[in-house]
């Protein structure tokens, strides 16, 4: 089955308000339960406004909506060449090729078309296959926060990962 990666717009709300709600997706992200597709459909309209930098995306599968990954610039003066990612996978599509997906899209949309030198992100230490699919991608283990993230009644750690630029650009002559 093939995947197609394009960017998300408000009509997609539904959809990622019901992945993101999934009891096997929710608590690998850092985003809370009882989510809704108003609420997304509001924090969609924010990142797509014109003169946001964000980069939201959607995985489709046969026109079914089975992930969706973002990129959010930072707009600290001196950490305005990094960007957080995020992203996330229907638990019916995991394992099938869509976080490579959405991680090729991202990873070359900052190597050829932005100015992002370094992508941070953090995921849950017992997140082994999100692990696997970073490293395949160029991300490298940078550190351990302690208690960072309240998953299931419990405070969780998470490893603090990133990936520079595998080929910075240089001024052209």
């Amino acid at each position: 089955m093939t995947i197609t990666v394009r960017r998300m717009t408000t009509a997609d709300a539904a959809a990622i308000a019901a992945i993101m709600g999934d009891p096997e997706v929710q608590p690998n992200l850092l985003q809370v339960p009882y989510t809704s597709e108003e609420i997304w459909r509001q924090r969609i309209a924010e990142q797509i406004a014109p003169g946001k930098q964000d980069l939201n995306l959607v995985a489709e599968r046969d026109g079914v909506i089975v992930g969706s990954a973002g990129l959010h610039p930072q707009p600290q003066l001196r950490r305005r060449h990094v960007a957080m990612l995020g992203i996330s996978v229907a638990r019916q599509a995991q394992g099938q090729g869509v976080g490579h997906a959405l991680m090729g899209a991202l990873c070359a949309w900052c190597d050829q078309w932005s100015q992002i030198l370094r992508i941070e992100l953090t995921v849950f230490v017992d997140n082994e296959r999100a692990i696997r699919l970073y490293e395949r991608h160029g991300f490298v283990r940078e550190g351990v926060h302690r208690a960072y993230a309240m998953r299931n009644g419990r405070y969780e750690d998470v490893l603090a990962m990133a990936r520079l630029h595998p080929n910075p650009p240089v001024l052209s002559r």
